[in-house]
């Protein structure tokens, strides 16, 4: 069982998770997530998980390295998402980043933020299919702690400002 939501409690505030990939449409989600938080006036907090691979202490100098340059770029994307959410919404995010299994990440962080009432995913508009965390997390929505947002990809600025 998941932790209480407490987003309409007193000194809370509602906040809209956004995860924060290198695919196409993450920028449909970040757009709509921008949108809706500003016109619900809640929040929005973004997540770039980094996803570790096993450290042979003998690589262990380059295993850092290899760290350090996903830091930098995770860093990175989500400073270009906040950019433009403050730019067609005016919301300052949140940045979260986690590294390990991006899945188990995103649960770990809705647990640990009582805030967040509201995952926002991107569905992928090419002929793999959705993607592989809108397609996961559709196997296991049942048991879902919160709701969850799926943006299709193909929508346009005006289609997702109408919608927020």
């Amino acid at each position: 069982m998941s932790t209480k939501r407490r987003s309409y409690e007193k000194g809370h505030k509602r906040k809209y998770l956004v995860v924060i990939d290198d695919t196409e449409e993450c920028e449909r989600a970040v757009h709509w997530a921008a949108k809706r938080a500003r016109r619900t006036k809640s929040q929005l907090i973004m997540l770039r998980v980094i996803e570790t691979s096993e450290r042979n202490q003998q690589w262990l100098g380059v295993a850092d390295i290899m760290k350090a340059e996903a830091m930098e770029a995770a860093n990175k994307a989500l400073d270009k998402y906040a950019a433009h959410a403050k730019k067609i919404a005016r919301v300052t995010p949140e940045h979260v980043i986690r590294e390990g299994d991006t899945a188990q990440e995103i649960v770990k962080l809705i647990d640990e933020d009582t805030d967040i009432g509201i995952l926002v995913l991107a569905a992928g508009t090419g002929k793999e299919g959705p993607g592989p965390l809108v397609s996961g997390l559709a196997k296991t929505a049942g048991d879902f702690p919160i709701p969850v947002a799926i943006v299709p990809g193909n929508l346009s600025d005006a289609d997702l400002d109408a919608m927020a």
